[in-house]
């Protein structure tokens, strides 16, 4: 194993157990156990090394390596045989996208039980080329899956990651969506009936902003600006990064069109990444029949986000 490129420090810096800020029931609770993680993907142990404190880690400036840590989670946690996401596309961190379908399982829970196997139908909004939330639905709970999206080579990946694991597909659909101005409109069929919706929605209003928030999280790993500009390490195309107006303007509109499909989905869901956001939603809500509303406060180690779920049943 090699060694991990680090500021040199004389500090000594206590190693968390368990990452208690995680859904109770999210496996990534506790640190990477890379020796179980390599044994699930050999793939995996080049890019492992020692940190700065002498524990197993691996490089997270590194787009590949980041990669090949998700390819080896999915392996090891969810049994998935094949991944993999073409260069420059979002590649998300999966224990946060945990935490989100956990939460959503809370959301349809009866007297605390919570509802599993294919007759519990979720729609996933912008399932990008990684697949992830249908993945991790369908392996946690036994849910299926329609994931939505505009991209076409996003769309083609996403596809071709469950045509690749069996078990896979007979529980989740992928569409294309033929307008990337729509949301709902032009995936939700009339004789669809969904649970649930979920959407992790674009967080910048341009792809500048996405640049510039880039640099910070380079700064915050401590590797600085990247030869020839900024480098995604985390990747992601604009659609996926921004959107005019930001989340806010897609929430908005996100809450528009649900008043459409309001009897064909049980749940609407988004994450809410700026707080900011969540005083024009409201609003928005308010002049729409919704009959329930609820903001879940979720958090992975120093970041703060929030679910906004409504329903008009």
């Amino acid at each position: 194993m090699k060694k991990i490129p680090h500021k040199k420090t004389t500090e000594k810096k206590p190693v968390a157990e368990e990452k208690t800020n995680l859904h109770p029931r999210n496996p990534h609770r506790f640190r990477y156990d890379f020796p179980a993680l390599i044994s699930s993907c050999k793939e995996l142990e080049k890019f492992v090394g020692k940190n700065e404190y002498g524990n197993d880690s691996v490089n997270f400036a590194d787009a590949e390596a980041v990669k090949t840590l998700n390819k080896a989670i999915l392996r090891h946690f969810y049994q998935i045989s094949y991944w993999d996401i073409p260069a420059g596309y979002l590649c998300p961190p999966i224990p946060g996208r945990a935490d989100y379908i956990h939460y959503i399982a809370d959301l349809l829970s009866v007297g605390g039980q919570v509802p599993t196997g294919q007759q519990v139908r979720g729609l996933d909004i912008g399932t990008g080329a990684n697949c992830v939330y249908p993945i991790l639905g369908t392996q946690s709970y036994g849910w299926s899956f329609v994931g939505a999206e505009a991209d076409q080579k996003a769309f083609r990946n996403a596809e071709k990651i469950v045509a690749s694991n069996t078990q896979l597909v007979s529980l989740i659909e992928c569409r294309l969506q033929p307008s990337a101005s729509q949301i709902f409109n032009g995936i939700i069929q009339p004789d669809d009936r969904f649970d649930f919706t979920m959407c992790n929605p674009p967080f910048h209003a341009s792809m500048a902003a996405a640049s510039a928030g880039t640099q910070r999280k380079w700064n915050n790993l401590k590797r600085g600006k990247t030869p020839g500009g900024v480098s995604l390490n985390f990747g992601g195309q604009q659609a996926e990064l921004s959107y005019p107006g930001g989340e806010q303007s897609f929430i908005l509109k996100m809450i528009g069109e649900s008043a459409e499909y309001g009897g064909q989905c049980g749940w609407f869901t988004s994450l809410v990444s700026k707080k900011e956001t969540l005083p024009a939603a409201y609003k928005k809500l308010k002049t729409l029949d919704v009959s329930d509303v609820k903001t879940i406060s979720m958090s992975q180690g120093q970041k703060v986000s929030r679910m906004l779920a409504w329903t008009f049943r």
